[in-house]
């Protein structure tokens, strides 16, 4: 049996599968996210280690004690900044923080070879201009930081006590050579940093070290090796087999992603696309990122007091209604692809005297899709090409949410079994290919498939009209954004 566990923004998740890929425990623990100022976005790394150890004890003891190894998968980007006993030193900045803008440029005046260097465009999401803004605002902590790590790696340098990381996690700091699968070392430099305040870097099926005896003894297990593991999209996408070129999927949690596999390195800068390693050998992916997915539904089903998403989506498709004259912006923490626009505000425009509550859930429903479809414009750009795509994360237990995604990016969308449970799945299939005992073609097959949601074509029509004005809305209310104007 194998342990995954995905180091999430909302919550910690584990799951343990069996030689056969059968899940035959799950459970997670809730996380918070602190927002102290405007555009930040924070967590508190002492959180993640007690939501670990929560979820992880929550699974049946007699299945713990059978786990033989452990894999690890994590939201991208956070920098967890450690001192030289390795205690944490401040929060960590998480990915959807956007206090860094003017960071950015300033990264790109030290280094003008950045795009070269490392095949993605600067953006406030990503780790190294956190670093930057962290020597200019906080000196004491930056004089004091030794070790930086991504946040499933200090879950690991709990677990085992070493400092490690996987290709696909690190690609997102702007730290590697992702051609050559390497730390860039003229980009440690531009933000005054060595190799030597990096974990060391592995493929996502390494071993990189083994459960310390008191971890161990507390989750009730033996000492067992412990994976690099991968960011959490590219180990969701090892969970459905997402591996090769023309395969993709579409996770839709916090944030909503179109995920493509590539065999070689496809960048595309100038398209916002994030070209990174995969968290398997000698293979690379493609993403487009949006900040703001589920977490939109959550904000419209408590704006609307709907109770929960689900009763949210229960009352549109019980409704009949397929189209509204509202329109919804969907970026309530700011914008990656294709904008890269930290102060990105959510919007609602059309808004008239007949406006009711499943009016601006189904807008919502709308936005979501219709900034997804963007994403897909720069991929397909980029000269990325698939015939559909598979669906994981929380979202994929929508199908009526499946109906109106599958419209607006014109795509069938394929649901798999076990796909809600995303990364953590595959952060236990790169456990048991760590133990290098099963050939990684054996191990990372596509679930079965549950259902497929072609893309109906009279809502596809109604999408892509919406989609002219849902674009020069945008267009129009951007110079407010920064000025601190709201539009609702």
């Amino acid at each position: 049996m194998y342990l995954g566990i995905d180091i999430g923004t909302s919550a910690v998740k584990a799951v343990i599968v069996d030689d056969h890929g059968a899940v035959l425990g799950e459970a997670r623990s809730a996380l918070t996210v602190s927002r102290p100022n405007p555009l930040w976005s924070e967590q508190d790394p002492a959180d993640w280690w007690a939501a670990t150890t929560a979820a992880v004890v929550a699974l049946e003891p007699a299945l713990r004690a059978q786990v033989r190894a452990v894999g690890l998968s994590g939201q991208m980007h956070g920098a967890v900044l450690l001192d030289k006993s390795r205690q944490v030193i401040r929060p960590a900045i998480l990915w959807n923080d956007g206090r860094c803008e003017s960071e950015c440029a300033q990264l790109l005046a030290r280094e003008p070879r950045t795009y070269d260097l490392v095949g993605n465009v600067i953006m406030p999401g990503f780790t190294a201009p956190k670093l930057l803004w962290v020597q200019a605002h906080e000196p004491e902590a930056w004089a004091r930081t030794d070790l930086i790590l991504l946040p499933k790696d200090y879950i690991r340098l709990r677990m085992t006590g070493d400092a490690a990381t996987d290709l696909s996690d690190a690609s997102g700091t702007l730290w590697v050579d992702v051609a050559h699968r390497r730390w860039s070392l003229e980009m440690l430099a531009a933000c005054e940093l060595s190799e030597g305040q990096m974990p060391a870097l592995y493929d996502g099926d390494a071993v990189t070290g083994v459960l310390r005896g008191e971890v161990a003894d507390a989750w009730g297990m033996a000492r067992v090796p412990v994976a690099a593991g991968g960011g959490d999209n590219a180990a969701g996408a090892v969970g459905v087999g997402v591996i090769r070129d023309g395969d993709a999927l579409l996770s839709l949690g916090t944030s909503g992603v179109i995920f493509a596999a590539t065999e070689v390195f496809r960048p595309n800068v100038a398209g916002t696309v994030h070209a990174f390693c995969h968290c398997l050998p000698d293979r690379w992916h493609q993403m487009s990122v949006m900040l703001n997915a589920a977490s939109c539904l959550d904000w419209v089903a408590n704006l609307t007091r709907a109770g929960s998403v689900a009763d949210l989506l229960a009352g549109v498709e019980a409704s009949g209604r397929t189209d509204t004259p509202e329109l919804f912006l969907p970026y309530l923490s700011g914008e990656r692809t294709p904008h890269n626009d930290p102060h990105a505000k959510g919007a609602y425009f059309g808004l008239t005297a007949t406006t009711d509550a499943e009016a601006l859930a189904i807008a919502t429903l709308q936005g979501v899709a219709m900034a997804l479809a963007d994403g897909l414009d720069v991929l397909t750009d980029a000269g990325t090409a698939f015939e559909s795509i598979t669906v994981i994360g929380g979202g994929a237990r929508s199908a009526f949410w499946g109906r109106t995604l599958a419209a607006a990016l014109g795509k069938p969308l394929v649901y798999r079994a076990g796909a809600d449970l995303g990364p953590s799945y595959g952060a236990a299939r790169l456990a048991r290919l760590a133990l290098k005992e099963d050939a990684i073609e054996t191990v990372c097959v596509a679930p079965p498939i549950v259902q497929v949601i072609e893309p109906d074509p009279a809502l596809a029509e109604i999408l892509n009209a919406k989609r002219v004005a849902f674009k020069a809305l945008y267009q129009s209310v951007r110079p407010l954004f920064k000025e601190g104007h709201h539009v609702l």
